[in-house]
């Protein structure tokens, strides 16, 4: 059998890993999967409960989409967006405009959620330009907020670690505000009155709202662990935009195509966003693609400018094959109802995972909806004793939790972006049975992490 371990830590530069994790010579390597579960090299069964990272919602091993990968491959592999379409872009765009909310009905493909954010980002500049206001350039975002990691996203995002490496190659304007831990709404509170919300008016009134191109936020936010907006968020955000002319960006990169049990997460909350960015779920992660949904009129207003085009591009964006993809693996969730199903079985994750917390004393919180939520530990919850400094080092990253999941046989994923969490999305695919697995999976991983905490 080929030594993937050492050709791995010679030769693969990985992803957000640390060089000492990637060399422990315990490296994982995943050789194939089925539904919900993957084998590693030497032949591990995992339950996949990150949905690969957030994005393989109809499962591994799908018949239908590498079948519809190699039917367009044999009949054109490549030919650009750039003044020219082919069908399957087409027949993708159409898809996706059908389903998104209002009238969000033009598409604009790439091929990652950072660069779908800075199409975003290029498109607010671009519309702005066309209305004369050449002063409209900075964004307001959320803190932890994550938008990508290319510069112009990276700008965006609000990840200290991610940004402070960067921070002399970032642009300035933008201004990052709370995001919606712990704003709740309560029978004597309106939702304009909430911090989260007035925190996003001061700031755009603050910085000149003459001056303010975009806000972008994530209906659920996942840095800081599947933050879900307290009722009323959302329509406060679009009237603060409508009062002062700023376009609003629902960044869906992680919440479109089912894992909040609708086409877009916008839908589970009422919003009506200008712009939404979408990536993972989009082709189930079968083929990289993604892409910004803009309103209608607002391209209109672009192409009537004097500039007369959005002046963005790639060479691989809409690519034939990853378009053909995306319409097979949205007619799967469409035909199969797999949004139904998130929508059938959320409460089964939830609730399962608030058993969890009251069974271990290491588990904080629990927050997030459909297929998409976050633990949040701590040393003991009895006791209110918080992790020090030393045990989340000793955690996280790449340490003793990771090794708890991995062991437990369960994907899910560590996270340290402002407290020590494990990020919980099952492919959407995931029935009762499935979830009962990732639910006591998890619940020995907790049970040994109890341990170590008492050690």
């Amino acid at each position: 059998m080929p030594d993937y371990r050492e050709r791995a830590s010679r030769h693969l530069l990985p992803h957000f890993t640390r060089g000492d994790a990637w060399s422990a010579g315990d490296l994982v390597v995943i050789e194939r999967g089925e539904g919900c579960y993957v084998w590693d090299t030497e032949g591990n069964e995992y339950l996949d409960g990150l949905a690969g990272l957030f994005c393989t919602n109809l499962g591994h091993g799908r018949g239908d989409l590498t079948a519809a990968a190699a039917k367009q491959m044999d009949k054109l592999a490549f030919y650009p967006n750039w003044g020219f379409a082919h069908p399957s872009a087409v027949e993708a765009a159409s898809m996706i405009a059908a389903v998104a909310p209002g009238d969000l009905d033009r598409v604009f493909f790439v091929n990652s959620g950072s660069e779908a954010v800075e199409s975003a980002l290029k498109f607010a500049r671009c519309y702005h330009l066309a209305n004369g206001e050449e002063q409209r350039h900075k964004v307001i975002a959320r803190h932890w907020a994550y938008h990508g990691t290319t510069l112009g996203a990276l700008t965006l995002t609000g990840v200290p670690n991610l940004r402070e490496p960067y921070a002399p190659m970032l642009v300035d304007g933008v201004r990052h505000v709370p995001n919606t831990l712990g704003c709740r709404l309560d029978a004597a509170t309106s939702a304009r009155e909430l911090p989260c919300v007035t925190a996003v008016e001061e700031a755009i009134t603050a910085e000149g709202p003459e001056t303010v191109a975009m806000l972008i936020a994530e209906p659920v936010q996942n840095g800081r662990g599947a933050l879900v907006p307290p009722a009323g968020y959302w329509q406060e955000l679009r009237r603060i935009c409508d009062d002062y002319g700023v376009l609003l960006c629902a960044d869906e990169v992680i919440n479109a195509f089912g894992r909040l049990g609708h086409w877009f997460g916008s839908q589970r909350f009422g919003a009506r966003p200008d712009m939404i960015t979408f990536a993972k779920g989009v082709t189930s992660a079968y083929q990289p693609l993604a892409g910004v949904v803009v309103r209608g009129p607002l391209l209109e207003r672009v192409w009537d400018s004097p500039a007369g085009t959005f002046l963005h591009g790639a060479t691989f964006g809409g690519h034939p094959v990853a378009t053909a993809v995306a319409v097979a693996n949205m007619a799967a969730l469409r035909d199969e109802d797999i949004l139904g199903g998130v929508l059938d079985n959320e409460a089964r994750l939830g609730d399962g995972l608030r058993a969890l917390m009251q069974a271990h004393s290491c588990v904080k919180d629990v927050r997030g909806t459909g297929y998409f939520y976050a633990l949040e530990l701590m040393r003991d919850r009895g006791s209110g004793t918080e992790l020090s400094d030393a045990e989340s080092a000793e955690l996280l990253p790449g340490g003793v939790l990771g090794r708890l999941v991995r062991e437990a046989r369960v994907l899910v994923r560590p996270d340290g972006r402002g407290a020590v969490m494990l990020s919980v999305s099952p492919p959407l695919v995931a029935d009762a049975a499935v979830i009962d697995d990732l639910l006591s999976r998890l619940d020995g991983a907790l049970d040994r992490l109890d341990g170590w905490l008492q050690r």
